[in-house]
């Protein structure tokens, strides 16, 4: 007999610099990568284990549905709570996952949420010293 597995899923809003936007639904056992790539959306990788941040997006806002109506810290990023690897992400550092930044290859939702992503969310990483 086969096992049947479910598993929840997320909507994810995915906005580029240029206006863009698209929302596909991530199950929890999924990344937003493998996700995106099912909907023909294609967004940047290289490593797929989370050591080149290629794939680096940057979380904008969450949607808490639990959160009472009035509470000042709904939408509040908080990319720790948003989002479960599976792997640690090597190529961010703490202070880029304290400033919302997310690792699509390896992360996968745990609430709705909006994302930047395209190749300039990861030039925000880091400084370049020869412009």
């Amino acid at each position: 007999m086969a096992r049947t597995t479910h598993s929840s899923s997320h909507d994810v809003r995915l906005e580029w610099p240029d206006g863009r936007t698209r929302t596909i639904d991530v199950r929890e056992d999924q990344t937003v990568l493998e996700a995106a790539t099912c909907a023909d959306i294609a967004l940047p990788f290289g490593c797929r284990i989370g050591a080149c941040a290629t794939c680096t997006g940057r979380l904008l806002e969450v949607d808490e549905p639990d959160a009472p109506d009035g509470d000042d810290d709904r939408g509040a990023v908080d990319v720790e709570d948003a989002f479960e690897y599976r792997q640690q992400p090597r190529a961010l550092k703490d202070r880029h996952r304290d400033d919302g930044y997310v690792l699509l290859c390896l992360a996968s939702p745990r609430v709705d949420c909006r994302i930047a992503v395209g190749s300039s969310v990861h030039t925000e990483l880091v400084d370049n010293p020869w412009k």
